[in-house]
């Protein structure tokens, strides 16, 4: 199980190394360099989901294969 993730704002392009919870999803989150509130995609359970290098841990142990 891999517990970060690198988010990637799509409005400034800031990038931040996250830790995910472990048994939970992440609905919103600022971005430091420009304080966007992201929010998921539709979709998407989460803004690692949206966003990030890697899925949330939920969606990690539902799909073996990913990421």
């Amino acid at each position: 199980m891999i517990e970060e993730s690198v988010i990637t704002c799509p409005r400034c392009g800031h990038r931040a190394a996250e830790r995910m919870p472990a048994d939970a999803c992440l609905f919103f989150y600022e971005c430091p360099g420009c304080k966007t509130m992201l929010k998921p995609k539709p979709g998407h359970c989460c803004v690692f989901c949206s966003y990030g290098s890697v899925p949330c841990p939920p969606m990690q142990a539902k799909n073996p294969q990913v990421p």
